[in-house]
């Protein structure tokens, strides 16, 4: 009897899931002009909220050692009218921490969302591959490579053509809810003097609703390997997680 119930079920999954690739996928165009959108509100948004960020180092390598696999969670609160931000440790390992002084940082306004979300945009190749589901949502999934002879005119441009990878876009809000990447070529810092990742690094990140429908970035996993200094071997391997979003601005 269980059998049978296994494969009535089975069979069920299989036409649920015919029925969804059977519907014809968005028009690309304007799919693409909509995410451009959604993600230009987000990065203009962003810095109307305060936040806390959980930073693991999972394996922090800059000099062959292995790291220690601190966790650090720390408060950031957006100032002057998003012109800054104030970073508060509160805890250390699961601890808190007591008498931490907040450090002030100014933000980075010379590009708006829909410039950056533009440069990114230019420098990738963006195909609609099939339709899929996450969280128990529709989503239609992208592939995306690096555009040859791109010419980026922001950092996250410089930063976007050197990936390829999956999207993963819900497509009821037409917001990105998962990327995954991997580096398909190696990628400098520091005009290649403080250090290089070697090409296959990964990232995969992960956005979720937030306020008013406003999708807002809540993970992000690193994993890579490299030379720091010119000579000295660089592993990283990290995670940072976002949470408790709360518009203050």
């Amino acid at each position: 009897m269980t059998l049978a119930v296994r494969a009535i079920a089975a069979a069920l999954l299989l036409q649920v899931a015919a029925a969804r690739q059977a519907r014809p996928l968005p028009d690309p165009q304007p799919f693409f002009n909509a995410i451009r959108a959604n993600l230009a509100r987000s990065q203009d948004e962003q810095n109307r909220f305060a936040y806390k960020e959980r930073r693991t180092e999972l394996d922090f390598n800059p000099f062959g050692r292995l790291g220690t696999g601190e966790t650090r969670v720390i408060a950031v609160t957006p100032v002057d009218g998003g012109t800054a931000i104030t970073r508060q440790l509160l805890e250390r390992d699961g601890k808190p921490v007591a008498n931490s002084v907040p450090t002030r940082r100014e933000v980075r306004r010379s590009e708006r969302g829909r410039s950056v979300v533009d440069d990114v945009a230019a420098m990738l190749e963006v195909a609609i591959d099939h339709r899929d589901m996450l969280d128990g949502r529709d989503a239609i999934v992208l592939t995306f490579k690096p555009r040859k002879d791109a010419k980026p005119r922001t950092r996250e441009g410089r930063l976007a053509r050197g990936f390829a990878g999956q999207i993963w876009i819900d497509e009821q809000a037409r917001e990105v809810a998962r990327v995954n990447a991997i580096a398909v070529d190696d990628l400098s810092f520091g005009y290649g003097v403080l250090g290089r990742l070697n090409e296959g690094a990964t990232v995969t990140v992960l956005q979720k609703a937030i306020d008013n429908n406003l999708w807002l970035p809540v993970s992000i996993r690193f994993n890579g390997e490299g030379r720091a200094l010119l000579f000295r071997k660089l592993t990283i391997n990290f995670a940072l997680d976002w949470f408790d979003y709360r518009r203050v601005l």
